[in-house]
């Protein structure tokens, strides 16, 4: 995925609201900027950082800049990490289009949030005779707290639990349930489970490999031009 229009730098001085972040740019105007990511972002917000924008054509857009990167140092030295947690679904359907997934390779059809369970959407359903559909759902990894060792959640996320319950469900009746865990670290080398901050989802996590969903983890390479899935990464259990 290649950003459609060079990314503008710019220095962090807050994050608030959860969606919201004040930057100052090149010119030494201050704006606020559209952040998409619920999460608590741990050690990706620290004021004074550096970060770099997309900017919309769309005149009707309340803020017309969207924070896509932030330069920190997560224990290997300086690097760009993807903060914007839109992107993954496009990344993984443009790398299982290239067959950088192997794993969820062979399928004829692609089709996004399709309803399935109580009330729940799935990021992909993935079809293909003679295979079982394959249930696809993509969490964004962003957290890093020890040098090459990326996690999730950095958050509580009762939905994601709820998701796992349902893909459970779906693995058990005989289709093909999977989690991405796509990384947006370009230093990741291992994926685990943040039990300390989310308990919950650790156990709802556990149950559902019982019953049979599969997990992937991938990581990204990241530049100021665009964002690709690299590799896969173990997940330590």
């Amino acid at each position: 995925m290649r950003f459609p229009a060079p990314l503008l730098p710019a220095t962090l001085v807050r994050r608030y609201k959860r969606f919201l972040a004040d930057v100052v740019l090149a010119s030494g105007e201050t704006v606020t900027v559209h952040c998409a990511n619920p999460g608590s972002m741990i050690g990706l917000d620290p004021a004074g950082a550096r970060v770099w924008l997309s900017m919309s054509t769309n005149p009707k857009r309340k803020l017309a800049h969207s924070w896509e990167l932030v330069e920190v140092d997560l224990g290997g030295g300086a690097e760009l990490v993807g903060i914007n947690t839109t992107h993954p679904n496009a990344l993984a359907a443009e790398a299982i289009a290239a067959g950088a997934i192997p794993e969820l390779g062979g399928y004829t059809l692609l089709r996004r949030e399709v309803r399935y369970g109580k009330n729940s959407r799935v990021d992909f359903l993935l079809e293909g005779l003679p295979r079982p559909p394959c249930y696809v759902e993509i969490k964004n990894v962003h957290l890093m707290r020890e040098p090459g060792l990326a996690e999730f959640p950095d958050a509580v996320t009762k939905r994601g639990a709820k998701h796992l319950v349902e893909l459970g469900e779906i693995a058990a009746a005989g289709a093909r349930a999977v989690m991405l865990f796509l990384i947006q670290i370009g230093s990741a080398r291992r994926f685990k489970l943040a039990r300390d901050i989310d308990a919950a989802y650790g156990a709802a996590f556990d149950a559902a490999r019982v019953r049979g969903i599969e997990a992937l983890a991938y990581r990204c390479g990241i530049s100021c031009e665009g964002i690709e899935v690299v590799e896969p990464v173990p997940i330590a259990e």
